[in-house]
Order: structure tokens, then C-alpha cells, then sequence
């Protein structure tokens, strides 16, 4: 999302898939698996990397690489690796889809997949999804959400913004005093007015509109929300001026709400970390520092334990 994050995960120098792939069936074959050398392996690659080695996994061995990871493997060590072999599409899909399947929907999953990334990005799970399930992932959202919400996440995967229409201080003027209007300068809250434009403009033309409310306003666009949304849609929107302002900083509190509340939310941050990696953990993990003055590496260990634990704290950099 950000061009300037810090990843903790780089590509691998002198990558051999063919190695990899024979190393990781070795780990697997015969009696007890060589978690360590799994570990080692599929945490020092980038996902393309991890693609090249599936794929070499399937045309030398006949086999598919996280059939056998998922054999040999349990709990939520298991989790995470089969996590690191999916792509990023098909990974974040399929918790979507498990986010709103059986009973009951996971919002806050929802919100944190979808309005914490570019256009691009949610265009591509877009594409994913109706190849993963057959079923357009508007569709589904439809039938697993309801009103001013429903609506946002809606536009956000129908429509969202043009992103090679170029920032405009003028709109972002009017797209301002059209904010403070919906909201804070009136009775009640035109809640469709917040929906479009922050489902079809771009987070660059978005962090424009935000600087301009404080000048319409005298107050943040954060504040107006606070007082004038609620529910899920107050989240999701409030998770777009986050990412827009401060990734990084969203993804800390989202995690440290992982770690820190009654029981572990391994599923959430398994995802954060996985997919965050290659993008930018390395700010998160300062963002989590400053927030919360303790490492997320110490959060990490304090919540986890053996192979999960040290899968985690190395994508993370962490000793």
C-alpha cells in the first residue's frame, strides 16, 4: 500500500527452487519431520520465491506442497506455514470467505482485508475469489451484511477509486465541505455522502480531503467520525483514515488487540504478520514499539510457543 514500508522479508540471495523443494521433501520424508528445516526455509523466502518452490514440487515430485505441509504439520504452526505458501490472493480470499461463512460474520476481518488496501489490491482479491468459489465476492458480502455497511464494503469492491486520477487540491476543497455538510453541519448524517467518497477516491486524494476537513472543520475527520458514526460502518470507515494517515500504526493496534485481549487472536495475527512482511512490519513493528513500549518480538513470545512461536518471531526479524 505504502511505497516507503519497510518489509522485514526481502528476497532470497542465490534462490534455488530445486534445492528448496528437494530440501523441504527430504524434511517430510520417512519417519518425523524436520520442522526447523521447514521453518528455515519458508520464512527466509519472499512468496514469489515460495511459488517457484510449489511449483518445482509439483513438476519433480508429483505432489502438492501444501497437501504434504498440511500431513505433516498441526495447530497453528500449521496455520502459518500453509499461510506462507498460499499467494496473497488466495490466502486473504479464503479468509474472507471463512469470515462470512456458517454462523454468525467476522467484521472486523472484513474491514481489516478490505478497507486497509489500494484499489489495485482489493481488485485482485476481487478476481481471486470468484476463481476460488465461483461466486462474486460482492454477492456473498450482500447476503453477510446489511445497510450503510453493506453499502461501503459494496462500493469498495464494485467501484473503488481511479487510481491514476491524478490528486486534486480543488476537489479535495469541495469533497471537504461535502464531509463536514453530511455531517458535523447538519442534523443527523448523510452516511451515503461519507460511503462514496471514501469508497472512490484514492488514499492519496483521500490524505488531501483529510488535511482540508481540518481547515473547514477546525476539528480532525477523525473526531467527526467518532461523533458521528457507529457501529461498523464508524470501524470501517474509521480503518480507512488510518491507513490512510498511518498504516503502520493501524496494523500495531490491530495486532496488539491480537495479543493482548482475553485468549489469543492467532488467526488475526497470523494474517497481519504473513501478509504485512514483504509490505511493511518492519514499521509496524515500530509503530507497535512506540504504542505500546514493549517489541512486538516480546508480545509474540509471551503469547506463543514452540515451532508457531519460531515461525513467527522470524518473520518478524526477531532473535
Amino acid at each position: 500500500m505504502s511505497p516507503k514500508g519497510t518489509p522485514t522479508l526481502r528476497p532470497a540471495a542465490n534462490f534455488n527452487a530445486a534445492e528448496d523443494g528437494a530440501a523441504l521433501r527430504a524434511a517430510m520424508k520417512g519417519f518425523g519431520t524436520n520442522e526447523q528445516a521447514i521453518i528455515d526455509i519458508l520464512t527466509a523466502r519472499t512468496n514469489a520465491q515460495r511459488q517457484e518452490i510449489a511449483r518445482f514440487f509439483t513438476t519433480e515430485y508429483g505432489r502438492d506442497l501444501i497437501e504434504d505441509l498440511k500431513s505433516e504439520l498441526g495447530g497453528h504452526f500449521e496455520d502459518v506455514i500453509v499461510a506462507l505458501v498460499r499467494t496473497p490472493e488466495d490466502y486473504l480470499c479464503k479468509q474472507l470467505h471463512k469470515a462470512m461463512e456458517g454462523a454468525g460474520t467476522n467484521e472486523h476481518t472484513l474491514i481489516e482485508i478490505l478497507c486497509s488496501r489500494s484499489n489495485s489490491e482489493v481488485q485482485d482479491l476481487v478476481t481471486a475469489y470468484e476463481r476460488l468459489y465461483d461466486r462474486p465476492l460482492a454477492e456473498h458480502m450482500c447476503g453477510e451484511t446489511s445497510g450503510h455497511f453493506r453499502r461501503l464494503l459494496t462500493l469498495i469492491v464494485t467501484t473503488g477509486a481511479d487510481a491514476k486520477k491524478p490528486v486534486n487540491k480543488e476537489a479535495a476543497v469541495a469533497q471537504a465541505i461535502e464531509l463536514h455538510n453530511a455531517g458535523e453541519g447538519k442534523l443527523g448524517t448523510d452516511e451515503e455522502v461519507f460511503n462514496r467518497i471514501l469508497a472512490h477516491e484514492s488514499f492519496e486524494q483521500l490524505r488531501l480531503i483529510f488535511e482540508e476537513y481540518k481547515n473547514v472543520s477546525g476539528r480532525t475527520i477523525q473526531q467527526a467520525i467518532r461523533d458521528e458514526l457507529s457501529g461498523d460502518l464508524k470501524e470501517a470507515i474509521g480503518t480507512i483514515v488510518e491507513c490512510v494517515q498511518n498504516p503502520a500504526a493501524y496494523f500495531a493496534e490491530r495486532l496488539h488487540k491480537a495479543i493482548a485481549g482475553a485468549g489469543t487472536d492467532d488467526e488475526t495475527m497470523i494474517r497481519i504478520i504473513v501478509s504485512r512482511s514483504e509490505v511493511d512490519l518492519g514499521d509496524i513493528k515500530q509503530e507497535y514499539e512506540r504504542l505500546y513500549e514493549k517489541t512486538l518480538e516480546s508480545a509474540v513470545k509471551g503469547e506463543c510457543s514452540g515451532d508457531y512461536k519460531r515461525t513467527l518471531l522470524a518473520l518478524i526479524g526477531g532473535p
